[in-house]
């Protein structure tokens, strides 16, 4: 972008600069470290100049709406549709969060998005055993397809976009949304949202599994294709990050091992012949907004360059929204307090901010009393309003990419961007994604870094304001908290009791069988059979169970 005669003489008025007025300066005042470095470690200079993206050619940072899609997917950005503004809901029965949900909507959210409790995510039927305790807790309870009809009751699926984080039954999740439209009559390719199905971050960051790694893998591929024949604006997964950073990973692992974990993705539905082009435009992602301002900004950036460049250059991909990452953001809860709560709304807007700069199709900001329990409604509104207030007063949306052509910002983006590929190398040496579990090479990465971390919060190092710095004596929490009714359980257990009872058990023991047969055969696609399951009222727990009979449990092998 700049000749070299030109960065000859700003390296020449550097220098001068250094030896005279910086020198000065440092002989009165010397600086309150004697290093900067960001988040992920990534040293930071004083300050940065076109030499630091001379080698840089324009084409790299681009323009937005064209490959490689650095500064966004979409030539107009916020200035033609802001993000979706997609609080995430959850708790007790289907309808306890649709209340919740239609709360949302009346004040302005634009999206929705579905927590579901611990025997949900796991496969487990309310009525287990090993659910005792946990229904309805952090989640909703979902065990058959009259929850999901509750979940969503007067809620056009037609009209909002629909969410849904949820991984190693992800796919008995999307059955249920689909058979629930077509039962309304709904027309699937209207449908738009996502179900997260990111099972391979499991093993590596959430750790909420149920089959081994492949069967695993399999229904990610089942899923993938199944959206690609019957649901064109769905998106199949949601490849996520934000687990991986809140498991401790940096900001530059985090990036790195979900774009390897986008390629074994990739790869698996590439084998059954489905033509690149024809799913990759439905891949979505999830990433988390940190504390680090400017590095995530660059993350976000880095992001899309790296998937555009993965797209083309390594699966052969032509179209351009097969290369366009789009994303969903969240800001960081591991960066919530208990101390000092209030805090916690200045620590979401900030994180929501570098969301926005950064290009997010879709932004979650966390309630400032997630330190304690599931979000409060009133906690859930102040952090829709922070969103609101960014998007209505701040002005930030009227320029596509601000920060770009800024000397640190595009230095830094380079530089994640370079660590990111650097890691990725590493990963295909080791024979791949799944080997990289399976050797526990992610799990350890994530382990240093989050130890790391630990012990430079505990020094000091890392400051949290109200934790390690300006801490104040313990006072209540400023809102009231939420709190699940012990009475769900039995609601819930009730009601699953009831579906049993008036259901065809001959017709959902015969598609059990169904399922057997085809699950025993890796060329199969049991998303169709999980549809009619689901529509029969086959349970959750009972699909799950019969699955790992066939394919057995997942069981971690501790990396150190």
């Amino acid at each position: 972008m700049f000749d070299r005669e030109a960065i000859e003489r700003i390296a020449a008025l550097r220098r001068q600069w250094e030896a005279n007025e910086l020198h000065e300066f440092l002989e009165r005042q010397p600086e309150a470290r004697g290093e900067y470095r960001t988040g992920s470690g990534l040293p930071v200079q004083r300050v940065y100049t076109p030499e630091d993206i001379a080698s840089t050619p324009f084409e790299e940072i681009g323009l937005p709406g064209r490959y490689p899609f650095t500064r966004g997917p979409y030539p107009t950005m916020y200035r033609g549709r802001l993000w979706t503004m997609r609080q995430i809901a959850g708790f007790g029965t289907g309808s306890d969060t649709n209340r919740r949900f239609r709360y949302l909507i009346e004040h302005g959210q634009t999206g929705l998005s579905v927590d579901f409790d611990m025997p949900t995510l796991m496969g487990l039927d309310s009525d287990d055993p090993r659910s005792l305790g946990e229904v309805g807790r952090e989640g909703v309870a979902v065990d058959t397809l009259d929850d999901v009809e509750a979940l969503f009751e007067a809620i056009d699926l037609e009209r909002i976009s629909v969410s849904m984080t949820i991984n190693p039954t992800a796919f008995i999740l999307l059955a249920m949304y689909v058979a629930l439209a077509q039962g309304r009559g709904n027309d699937l390719n209207k449908l738009s949202g996502t179900v997260q199905a990111d099972i391979l971050k499991e093993y590596v960051a959430q750790k909420e599994w149920i089959f081994p790694i492949r069967p695993s893998l399999r229904l990610v591929r089942d899923m993938i294709v199944f959206s690609a024949e019957n649901l064109a604006r769905y998106n199949p997964i949601n490849i996520s990050g934000y687990h991986i950073s809140e498991a401790g990973a940096t900001s530059v692992q985090e990036l790195a091992f979900t774009m390897a974990n986008a390629v074994a993705y990739v790869e698996e539905v590439a084998r059954t012949g489905v033509p690149v082009d024809r799913f990759a435009p439905r891949l979505a992602f999830y990433f988390v907004a940190q504390a680090d301002f400017f590095e995530e900004i660059a993350k976000f950036r880095a992001a899309r360059r790296i998937w555009a460049k993965l797209m083309r250059e390594r699966f052969g991909a032509t179209k351009p929204e097969s290369m366009r990452l789009r994303f969903h953001c969240q800001t960081a809860a591991i960066t919530l307090t208990k101390a000092q709560p209030l805090n916690n709304i200045v620590r979401t807007a900030i994180q929501a901010l570098s969301a926005i700069l950064g290009g997010a199709q879709s932004l979650h900001t966390n309630g400032l009393d997630e330190a304690y329990a599931i979000p409060s409604e009133e906690a859930m509104k102040v952090a829709l309003r922070t969103q609101q207030i960014l998007a209505e007063e701040t002005r930030v949306t009227g320029v596509v990419d601000p920060l770009g052509g800024s000397y640190y910002v595009e230095a830094l983006t380079n530089r994640v961007e370079a660590e990111v590929f650097d890691i990725l190398r590493k990963v295909d040496a080791m024979g791949g994604t799944i080997r990289a579990i399976e050797e526990g090479y992610f799990q350890r990465e994530i382990a240093d870094s989050a130890y790391d971390f630990a012990r430079r919060k505990a020094s000091g190092a890392e400051t949290v304001i109200g934790v390690n710095k300006f801490v104040e004596p313990a006072e209540p929490a400023p809102l009231e908290i939420h709190r699940v009714p012990l009475e769900v359980e039995a609601r819930q257990v009730a009601r699953l009791a009831e579906v049993r009872r008036r259901r065809d058990g001959t017709r959902v023991a015969t598609l059990l069988d169904r399922l057997e047969s085809l699950a025993r055969d890796p060329a199969a696609n049991l998303m169709p059979v999980t549809v009619e399951l689901v529509r029969a009222r086959a349970t959750l727990g009972e699909i799950v169970a019969r699955l790992r009979q066939v394919w057995g449990a997942y069981a971690e092998t501790p990396a150190f």
